[in-house]
This record gives structure tokens, C-alpha cells and sequence, in this order.
């Protein structure tokens, strides 16, 4: 604004240099960038980076036509450029995301409204219990979900302090797969956004630091088989998927069944335990730990710590979930389902990768 003063003359600002009026008027221009930059920041921060770039580009070209007056502005054009390139990829993460739940649903099969019948199908007694406890017998086939989670998570075993994210996910049935994406502020000015993918068989975690560099980008067999074992362990949110072909029942005793899971090559197992009305209790698996070559199986357990009705289905809303190494049980994410929807007309409406930017308006 002093540039822009003082080519109007509208004080006499101390200023050595000369400035035109041209540039008076870019001086006022990007002012103004700058106002609209600070309003996207607060309401809308994915789109951030359009004014921020450019006003850091055209107030950058400014300062070095008087450099020796106004040089010390490049120090906060230099913060306000490295939160607007955060903003962009926070943009192009959440367009990926968007890309990517379009490929698992475009072909998804719409939900079926007629009763699912559990007594026509070989189950082992606690799986039976447990579909009629959950109320799906009056309700039609679930082929796609959407689901909203408020989490507690830790990084590391013996961190004492938990942190706190807002997370959505996205099921597919027929064609078993799922996209779960998630931001997180690990200190005041720094935050992870995160997503877990399943899809076609095959696994991938993707974990980035201010939605720009990147701290876990893996792929491989050990990923594939991982991801297949946490949609089977998640089936519990939408239990009329275990009649689905791809999925095996044993029977282990009167309160416990293993499932194995085939899917287009990959596959994993884990054992479901139940209680005596039928309500899940726990989901035990040996799972891959990291993606190393020397990486071994550990158990990994979720437990259900509440049950309710969302939507005409009863479902553990409120889990806890556990590594057991050599070192002893370790608890790393306490979750709540917050939303979910079943068979959604249209899943792609309903604002899934805004709800990781945590903004107002992100609610669904």
C-alpha cells in the first residue's frame, strides 16, 4: 500500500525510489490478491494457492524494482508461496482421490432392494447369529458405502499423546474395494494427509507430509495382502458383504469363524470372534507390519467397544485397534463412525474428499 501511496501521492511515504503509476497500480492489485489469499485460507483452503501464487509472483517482480526498500517483503512472500504450493497439492491429492473413487464406483452394481436371505446360504452358526443380530435380513444387498470416522491415532509405541483426524472411506461390494483418506495435525504447523487404497486386488498406502512430499508411498504383494485383510475385517460395517462369493467360512468353535478372502489373485484370512446375541467382539489376523523384504506377520486385532443402529443395521460405531509384537500389545487407533450411508445414489456427491481438508462446509 506505501508503493501504491506513494505513485498516487497520497502521503508522502519515505521512499528513495521512484514508482511509477503502473506501478502503483500493481502495488494495489496485489494488495488486494493478498486480502483474497487470507479469505481462501480461512474458507475454502484447498483453492488457496490460485491467488497465493500469483500474488507472490507479481509482488516478487515488484520488490526487485525497488529492491533496496522493499527486499525484507520476500521473507514473508516466501511463507505465504510455500503455504500456497501445500494448497495446491492439498488440490491435486483431493482431485486424485475424487479420480480415484470414480474408478471403483463407475461400475458399481446399485443396491439390490429386495430382503437378504442368510438361511439359504452353508454359514458357520456364529455367522449366522451375527447377520440376523445386525438386522440385514430386512434390509436390501449393501454393494456400496460411504462412511465418515473420527480417529485417535499414534505414530510410534510409548507416544503418550494421541492424534486427532477426521476420516472418510468408501466401500464397494460386488467388486471388493476401498479408498480411505484421512488429514492429520501432528504439531501446530504440521500435518500428514494420508490414503489407503483396495482395489482390483491390489494395495497401495500413500502418506504425505503438508499433501506435498512424500513420508509412505507402497506398493507390493505384503501391501496387497494387507489391505485385502483390513476390507475383510471391516466388513462388520456392512456385514451382508460376508455372503459374498469371494469370502470362506469355517467354523472354529460356537462363538468364533475364520474367513478367507480371494480376490483376482491376493489372498489373506483372519478369524471373527463373536458373543453369545450375536454382536461382533473382535477381528484377530497375522498381518504384514511394513513393506520391508525382512518383513514379518504379527497379530492385529480390532476390537468393537460399543454397538448401535446407524441406518437400520447394527454395527460396532466404536472400535479399538491393536499390533501384538515381541514386545507386547500395542493400541495405536481408537475410531467412531460418525456417518454412513448405504447404497448412496450418487457417492460422488457427497463431498468425501473435502471432509479431509477440515474447513467449515466440509460436513456431508
Amino acid at each position: 500500500m506505501v508503493g501504491f501511496a506513494g505513485a498516487f501521492n497520497l502521503f508522502r511515504p519515505d521512499l528513495v525510489a521512484e514508482v511509477s503509476k503502473i506501478h502503483g497500480i500493481l502495488w494495489l492489485g496485489t494488495t488486494l490478491l493478498f486480502l483474497l489469499t487470507g479469505l481462501t485460507f480461512l474458507f475454502r483452503p484447498s483453492w488457496m494457492y490460485f491467488p497465493a501464487i500469483i500474488a507472490v509472483i507479481v509482488s516478487t517482480f515488484l520488490i526487485i524494482s525497488v529492491w533496496k526498500e522493499a527486499k525484507f517483503g520476500m521473507i514473508p512472500n516466501t511463507i505465504i508461496l510455500l503455504a500456497g504450493l501445500s494448497s495446491l497439492s492439498s488440490h491435486i491429492f483431493i482431485n486424485k482421490i475424487t479420480n480415484e473413487i470414480s474408478a471403483i464406483t463407475r461400475n458399481a452394481v446399485p443396491g439390490n432392494q429386495s430382503s437378504v436371505k442368510t438361511q439359504t446360504i452353508a454359514l458357520p452358526d456364529p455367522v449366522t447369529r451375527w447377520l440376523s443380530a445386525s438386522g440385514i435380513s430386512g434390509n436390501g444387498q449393501i454393494n456400496t458405502v460411504w462412511l465418515k470416522q473420527r480417529i485417535r491415532m499414534k505414530m510410534k509405541p510409548g507416544q503418550k499423546k494421541w492424534n486427532e483426524a477426521v476420516a472418510s472411506q468408501v466401500f464397494t461390494v460386488e467388486n471388493p474395494a476401498f479408498i480411505w483418506s484421512v488429514r492429520m495435525k501432528i504439531l501446530p504447523f504440521i500435518s500428514i494427509t494420508g490414503r489407503d487404497k483396495f482395489s482390483e486386488g491390489k494395495g497401495e498406502m500413500l502418506i504425505k507430509i503438508f499433501s506435498l512430499f512424500n513420508l509412505v508411498n507402497e506398493k507390493g504383494r505384503k501391501i496387497d495382502e494387507a489391505t485385502l485383510q483390513r476390507y475383510l475385517a471391516e466388513i462388520v460395517w456392512f456385514p451382508s458383504a460376508a455372503l459374498s462369493p469371494y469370502i470362506i467360512w469355517e467354523p472354529v468353535d460356537s462363538l468364533t469363524a475364520k474367513a478367507t478372502m480371494s480376490y483376482k489373485g491376493t489372498h489373506g484370512s483372519g478369524t471373527f470372534y463373536f458373543n453369545r446375541q450375536g454382536d461382533f467382539v473382535k477381528f484377530s489376523t497375522l498381518r504384514y507390519k511394513n513393506n520391508k523384504p525382512d518383513a514379518r506377520r504379527y497379530e492385529w486385532i480390532i476390537t468393537a467397544k460399543e454397538h448401535k443402529v446407524i441406518n437400520g443395521i447394527r454395527i460396532p460405531f466404536r472400535s479399538e485397534v491393536s499390533w501384538v509384537t515381541e514386545s507386547g500389545s500395542w493400541t495405536w487407533l481408537n475410531l467412531e463412525i460418525t456417518h454412513i450411508y448405504y447404497n448412496p445414489e450418487d457417492i460422488n456427491t457427497m463431498q468425501i474428499p473435502k471432509s479431509i481438508m477440515n474447513y467449515p462446509g466440509a460436513e456431508p
